[in-house]
């Protein structure tokens, strides 16, 4: 039954929620997953090794918070984590925790004696390496990400990507989702380098992707190298998620061995490479007493096989890739093994900002939400918080880009539970408006300290620009980080909205 359950498109769900006895309350099981992933990932981390038993566990888990996520798990990097882990999958071995394929021998030899063999049979004696049909596969999974991105960008409708205009930067920095401190920065530099950070972009999306797949080492290392930095690139000038550092992961099986133990400092050896195995197979590298074996038949045809699968899934998406009307994060098949990616598309012009506010009285007055990394005190900076993810932070950002409330149902239920002053939600915000001078929390019976109508409203957001000294600093002296302006109500059009109002509309959506 695990494998009948399906979603509203008839696709299977491989989810372990399905075993929750009670469906109404799955908090307990969606806590105890999370917590599992961490030691799962602890113990990876900790011995430098995997086996087919965690990465299923963890793509497992993945697809378990993927079934019921909804929207807050509808970004695109949350289809291309379970991807690359179940190419992972296949990276490993079945059961055994060693960090290389035979490498028992290797430890024991160079341990023992300190001293590689010259002959390099001894050292690496039933070492055989990962299987090159998925290396193969993982670099054309990071191919089709950047290629993705960016055919989306050529094929757009907005003229700021096209030759002629390429004025997409200069509106980028200023309306992402989350900015981070050096954002600013970045939007103010002159036009000409925004120019050339678009051409730059195109290079990098629609030209380097081809040297991953070139069995040229030069120039896929090249192509590893172009895309970790670019990658890095986008780290520094805004927070998405951890959408970056998981692109940087297939970037990596572009690099050799031989390239990774020569050009990585000491430290980072030891800190990245610092297992007892792990060391005795830098110094055979470093040596050049290594030698191979064979892989055995039970590997090969299972790699083979493998590469067999994801090619055929891949099918559909090269067919999406060449298409006019792209697909932006979709998959093809019916467990979502493998899909097509690409972002930014189209980039605003106007950052547009959704401020929440409830009252006690219908005249008044007004308390805003501050949320955690979502830009509304205009004096509050921005933070770094990359690689870590802000969801409903990004759901506002989202819900504004994408128009009427109507089109962002979940909001209902949202401003619901912040009338009701719901401890689990009123945590994901950065504070409390109606948290009594005392420090204890407002209570929901005492009327003169809880909310009883919300309603939202809708800004422009632009930098403050720092040669503009036209607006005035906050109590504590501290210039404007943005200029807002009004534009109108976003939700209600008209009045406000109270919890019977709210209750209605999300039940009837």
């Amino acid at each position: 039954k695990f494998w009948h359950r399906t979603d509203r498109r008839d696709r299977p769900l491989p989810t372990l929620l399905w075993f929750a006895r009670d469906r109404n309350n799955l908090n307990p099981w969606l806590d105890g997953l999370a917590n599992v992933g961490l030691i799962l990932s602890a113990i990876m981390f900790a011995t430098g090794s995997a086996n087919v038993v965690l990465m299923l566990g963890l793509w497992l888990i993945q697809r378990s918070f993927m079934a019921v996520g909804g929207s807050f798990y509808g970004y695109g990097w949350e289809p291309q984590l379970a991807e690359l882990t179940f190419h992972a999958l296949f990276l490993v071995p079945m059961l055994s925790m060693k960090p290389f394929f035979g490498s028992e021998v290797v430890s024991a030899a160079v341990a023992a004696s300190g001293v590689v063999s010259t002959s390099g049979m001894a050292a690496t004696k039933g070492t055989f390496p990962v299987p090159i049909m998925v290396i193969y596969a993982i670099r054309w999974y990071l191919f089709k990400i950047m290629i993705g991105a960016g055919l989306i960008k050529a094929k757009s409708t907005d003229p700021k990507w096209k030759p002629g205009n390429m004025s997409a930067m200069d509106y980028f920095y200023e309306t992402q989702p989350v900015p981070n401190p050096f954002t600013r920065y970045l939007h103010f530099m002159p036009k000409a380098w925004h120019r050339f950070e678009v051409w730059s972009n195109h290079f990098v999306e629609l030209v380097a992707p081809f040297f991953l797949l070139m069995p040229f080492r030069s120039l896929r290392l090249a192509g590893g190298l172009i895309q970790i930095m670019f990658q890095f690139i986008l780290i520094s000038s805004g927070n998405l998620s951890f959408l970056n550092w998981l692109t940087i992961v297939p970037a990596i099986f572009c690099l050799d061995d031989s390239f990774l133990v020569n050009n990585l400092p000491s430290l980072v050896q030891k800190i990245a490479l610092g297992t007892p195995t792990t060391e005795s197979y830098i110094q055979s590298v470093t040596s050049g007493a290594i030698s191979f074996g064979q892989a055995p038949i039970a590997r090969t045809i299972l790699s083979t096989a493998f590469f067999v699968l994801v090619a055929k899934l891949n099918i559909n998406v090269v067919r999406n890739l060449l298409a006019r009307p792209q697909l932006m994060n979709a998959s093809f098949d019916k467990l979502r093994l493998c899909g097509t990616y690409g972002a930014f598309g189209v980039v605003s012009e106007r950052r547009e900002e959704l401020i929440i506010e409830s009252a006690n009285h219908i005249n008044g007055p007004w308390k805003e939400y501050h949320f955690k990394v979502k830009p509304g005190d205009v004096h509050r900076r921005p933070k770094w918080i990359s690689p870590y993810h802000h969801r409903i932070d990004w759901q506002m950002w989202i819900a504004a880009a994408s128009g009427r409330v109507e089109r962002s149902p979940w909001i209902y239920r949202f401003l619901l539970k912040l009338l009701r002053q719901e401890k689990d939600v009123i945590g994901l915000l950065k504070s409390d408006p109606w948290k009594v001078e005392s420090g204890a929390e407002s209570n929901a019976d005492d009327c003169s300290n809880a909310p009883k109508y919300i309603r939202i409203e809708k800004y422009s957001y632009k930098f403050y620009d720092t040669n503009n000294a036209t607006i005035s600093n906050d109590h504590e002296g501290n210039k404007p980080y943005w200029v807002r302006e009004r534009l109108g109500r976003y939700f209600p059009r008209q009045g406000v909205a109270s919890a019977d109002i709210l209750e209605e509309l999300a039940n009837r959506h």
